[in-house]
């Protein structure tokens, strides 16, 4: 479990602990937070619910859901069109969502945040629009061995149809990126650099400003996945420098189907759009239109508003947890599961950083036993976990993992969450006769 990488600088996770004489923000209070959830009262085979597959979808807090509930009972209404009162009521909601966002992630400019359906189709965006403008035979984009298929196929994608090359930074045994390799790879003059900012898998937080600085060093743009960062660190994209940054609306207790892409606003208005039809157009004739102003240049069709509503109010609920606090309770329980599951199941093997440099994610196995096998038995004890390959089959290759289980933390997690997974993978040696 050592680690051979710098720190994390302040931008991608925040500052350490305070030391003693020094006035720290009170922690988070999880067993009130998790009042706000409605869910987390579920029973699940008779047992509750204990929700530990948060990188997969976090739940949503009541606020959120009576925004939906709000938006489809008293002003349910396409935006952007009707002139009359509910109308224009959707469209108000609708933007200020998207100034609550761009005031999240510290956009300078709330034009310069796109809603989509997720991060994937972000990040999508980005491979249609400006890279099909922009690669060409023999250029380089350089990815990690870490990243989700999100941040990958497209790009394989892209290149098969420009005759162009991906190039990968490897990680240690440890799922720290080799920044070394990065060094060598910069030299090959990528027209792109793209990469996680937290593993969804390894829970990695990566050293995104540092990246960023050595990419645009070498003439590349910089394109950071920020799903997984989002919900669980302070994010501010001013200072992280990046070209790009996208992020999902449903893992950060917002809805499912909101996503944003963040991008500078020169970027944004060179490049096409990605989907043609209404919204998206100023003028349209017969042979020729002329296109929208951004965002809504890339927001053609009749968006999912009351998703984008719901995703605003996400947004300021995090912002009123504080997300350095966010940061520092999700620290505290990957600490406290990196101690007790390896002295209370001596025989689990674990995977990833530290705690100090790892997100609210721990990818575990069970030694002869599927994963499958032991997310089926823990959730006969009301313990849901996720197991598979995570959408990163290319990082379990390297790992020599066919398969992991990972448990995955958010705000309303609590230390007696996890030692139900203890208890739980205690039931699994039961049933498997270990």
């Amino acid at each position: 479990m050592t680690v051979t990488s710098r720190p994390v600088t302040a931008v991608e996770a925040p500052a350490k602990r305070m030391t003693s004489g020094t006035v720290a923000e009170s922690p988070l209070d999880p067993y009130t937070i998790r009042r706000d959830f409605p869910i987390l009262s579920t029973l699940v085979h008779g047992k509750p619910l204990v929700y530990l597959d948060s990188a997969s979808s976090s739940q949503k807090p009541q606020v959120v859901i009576d925004a939906l509930d709000d938006f489809y009972r008293e002003y349910n209404a396409n935006v952007h069109r009707g002139i009359y009162e509910i109308g224009e009521r959707a469209t108000a909601a609708y933007e200020e969502a998207r100034a609550r966002v761009a005031r999240f992630v510290n956009a300078p400019d709330a034009h310069e945040i796109v809603f989509t359906r997720n991060a994937t189709e972000a990040i999508n965006l980005v491979a249609y629009s400006w890279g099909r403008r922009n690669i060409g035979q023999g250029d380089a984009i350089v990815l990690t061995e870490m990243e989700h298929h999100a941040n990958l196929v497209p790009w394989q994608l892209l290149v098969q149809e420009k005759d162009g090359d991906l190039e990968f930074i490897p990680i240690t045994d440890d799922g720290v990126l080799r920044l070394e390799v990065l060094e060598v790879l910069l030299r090959l003059k990528p027209k792109l650099v793209a990469f996680t900012h937290v593993s969804n898998t390894l829970g990695t937080i990566n050293p995104v400003r540092e990246m960023v600085e050595m990419a645009h060093a070498a003439g590349a743009l910089v394109l950071v996945d920020g799903a997984q960062a989002v919900p669980h660190v302070p994010v501010d994209v001013q200072a992280i420098g990046a070209d790009f940054y996208a992020f999902s609306g449903h893992k950060m207790l917002g809805p499912m189907g909101s996503g944003v892409l963040w991008s500078r606003r020169e970027l944004l208005e060179e490049m096409p759009p990605f989907l043609a039809g209404g919204e998206m157009i100023r003028e349209v004739h017969l042979r020729r239109s002329d296109w929208n102003d951004i965002p809504w240049k890339f927001e053609a069709g009749t968006p999912d508003v009351a998703a984008a509503i719901g995703l605003g109010v996400a947004a300021d609920y995090l912002s009123g947890l504080g997300m350095g606090r966010v940061r520092e309770h999700e620290r505290d329980l990957v600490a406290y599961a990196l101690d007790v599951l390896p002295r209370e199941v001596p025989e689990i093997a674990l995977y990833g950083p530290t705690a100090e440099l790892r997100g609210g994610v721990v990818p575990f196995n069970m030694p002869g036993i599927h994963p499958h096998d032991v997310a089926q038995v823990l959730d006969r004890s009301g313990v849901a976990v996720r197991a598979g390959h995570h959408c990163t089959m290319p990082l379990h290759e390297r790992l020599d993992l066919p398969a992991t289980a990972r448990a995955s933390f958010n705000v309303y997690s609590t230390r007696e969450d996890i030692d139900a997974l203890v208890a739980g993978l205690h039931e699994v040696r039961r049933v498997f006769g270990n």
